[in-house]
């Protein structure tokens, strides 16, 4: 098995789903049942062969790519079709293929108008090829086509299923994201003419970065275009204005896709592709890095607090829990990098279970206007209890999830990398652990006021209002299991990533010597890093829970 899994396993998990939206084509679309049927196979399958890379993993070895499949591509621009799975890739990979599936099982009977499963259900298997191959892909060129394979099923979605507003923000998802890959790609492409590599893979690029000497200006500029690209992506703040409409207009699995993958595709390019390949560039760019991500963290707050809708105000909540993840890559030390990933897991899982409850308070109450809900405890108590458990779990709660996914973020600020300014990322320390009390506020602000009292008058005696159906237990009791298993053993998580994220670091950031001018020409690290003797501070690289 394990070498089967070294030969097809990690292409079969990236086109499976393809196979099975190919297979759905040749059905008449009114053969609901049957389409169903297909998709939550094809998706179950995938889960399947993604176990077994899991169960096949060495996780004594998790610094190295495995089951790697490299083949030649496309030899007229020199781009190969490489295909890895390394500990950084390993609990994103896991959590696309854990989510979708539970999309469908709960689309089951919430399909929304207008009514056309066949095509819904395609558009969730293609975007599942997208993700998956994005986390596995190994060549830049292979990258940029995974990343933008995503755009084209979600902008449907939106367009299509979406609310009322759904042209406009489908419209705005796709020209932020448009715009950012463009710059992207010529960052790619620059980086390839610049280094003079031979390919587009990863590590060659990297190499061919230090040993062809691009100028440090250069590197600026390429890190710049792809902080753009992933920037928009996660979003950061002030690139972050698509998200609240689109996350509003979405269907209910769209908004649960999009905030538990999709948005991971930003700050993975960051921790995979930018920092690793143009380390001396991220040190420049870190301080508005870290920036930007506390604006975003106390901005999205505030704009929590000033929501009307449940759905917007936990669109506003991502663009605030992603500068979490953004601060922490920032400081551009495994231990903040480490814990950007376990706070993109604890997003995607908590925030993509606060969008399904969102999707099914809607279905019961037609609205999401928080002033008209109430009671939610009394009229459906268990769905109510799980509303409290998962804005706890946003909220920070220790013993939840959502408490690694920030705490550790926040810490790591306190001894950024070197040649990163140490008081400007513990004044963003401070700042960070005030958008925690923020969180807190909006968080029991929107708990208080749509679970507890009495129900209103105008929902007091409604029959449609029930408690949580057999489809809504099978599709968020593996998401809240995980909430609690990681919250209280986070090293399910820190225990994969942490020495894949040490071995992507360049030596100059990692160093626990100080970093004098005689050391950085020993690393061959830039000019960036000698600060004029200043004394450095040394780092404690051993991941949280680790």
């Amino acid at each position: 098995m394990e070498n089967l899994l070294d030969g097809w396993g990690l292409t079969m998990a990236t086109f499976s789903p393809l196979l099975g939206a190919a297979v759905m084509l040749l059905i008449p679309k009114e053969r609901e049942d049957r389409h169903r049927l297909i998709a939550l196979v094809t998706s179950l399958w995938v889960a399947f062969v993604s176990l077994l890379v899991l169960i096949w993993f060495d996780l004594g070895a998790t610094d190295r790519l495995h089951f790697v499949v490299d083949k030649s591509w496309i030899e007229a621009i020199h781009s190969r079709y490489v295909l890895g799975v390394d500990g950084i890739s390993l609990p994103l990979l896991l959590l696309t293929v854990l989510i979708v599936p539970l999309c469908i099982v709960y689309s089951w009977n919430h399909f929304p108008e207008p009514r056309n499963p066949r095509a819904f259900l395609i558009l969730i298997l293609v975007l599942e090829t997208g993700m998956i191959g994005t986390f596995l892909a190994q060549d830049l060129v292979l990258f940029f086509v995974f990343f933008e394979v995503v755009l084209l099923p979600m902008f449907f979605m939106i367009a299509v299923w979406g609310g009322p507003n759904r042209r406009y923000a489908s419209m705005k998802f796709f020209l932020f994201t448009l715009f950012g890959s463009a710059l992207m790609l010529v960052s790619f492409l620059a980086l390839f003419f610049l280094t003079g590599a031979e390919s587009f893979v990863f590590s060659e690029m990297a190499d061919n970065v230090v040993a062809n000497a691009v100028s440090h200006t250069a590197q600026l500029w390429i890190f710049g275009g792809m902080f753009l690209g992933f920037g928009i992506k996660v979003p950061m703040f002030p690139f972050h204005t698509w998200l609240p409409d689109a996350h509003t207009e979405a269907p209910t699995v769209g908004s649960v896709i999009l905030a538990a993958v999709l948005l991971k595709l930003g700050t993975y390019g960051f921790i995979r592709i930018a920092i690793p390949i143009l380390p001396d560039a991220a040190v420049g760019w870190a301080p508005w890095i870290g920036l930007l991500a506390v604006i975003g963290i106390i901005y999205g707050a505030l704009g929590c607090l000033a929501q009307t809708d449940m759905k917007r105000l936990i669109a506003f909540s991502s663009v605030a829990h992603m500068g979490f993840v953004m601060l922490g890559i920032a400081t551009l030390t495994d231990f903040g990098i480490n814990a950007a990933i376990m706070g993109m897991v604890a997003h995607g899982l908590i925030t993509g279970m606060l969008f399904f409850l969102a999707g099914s308070v809607k279905e019961r109450y037609h609205t999401l206007e928080i002033s008209r809900l109430g009671g939610l405890l009394v009229q459906a108590p268990r769905m109510g209890w799980i509303f409290g458990f998962c804005a706890m779990a946003s909220l920070g709660l220790p013993g939840l999830a959502g408490f690694w996914g920030e705490f550790p973020a926040i810490l790591s600020a306190y001894n950024p990398a070197n040649g990163v300014p140490v008081e400007t990322f513990r004044t963003f320390m401070v700042v960070a652990a005030l958008g925690t009390v923020l969180a807190a506020g909006y968080l029991l602000w929107l708990l208080q006021r749509s679970a507890f009292g009495n129900p209103p008058d105008e929902f007091a005696n409604d029959p449609n209002i029930v408690d949580t159906t057999r489809t809504e237990w099978i599709a968020w009791a593996p998401m809240l299991a995980l909430i609690l298993a990681i919250g209280i053993y986070p090293n399910l998580v820190f225990g994969i990533t942490d020495d894949a994220v040490d071995a992507s670091l360049a030596p100059c950031l990692t160093v626990e010597a100080p970093l004098d001018h005689d050391l950085a020409e020993t690393l061959a690290c830039s000019e960036v890093y000698d600060l004029g003797g200043q004394d450095h501070h040394s780092h404690d690289h051993t991941a949280t829970g680790g």
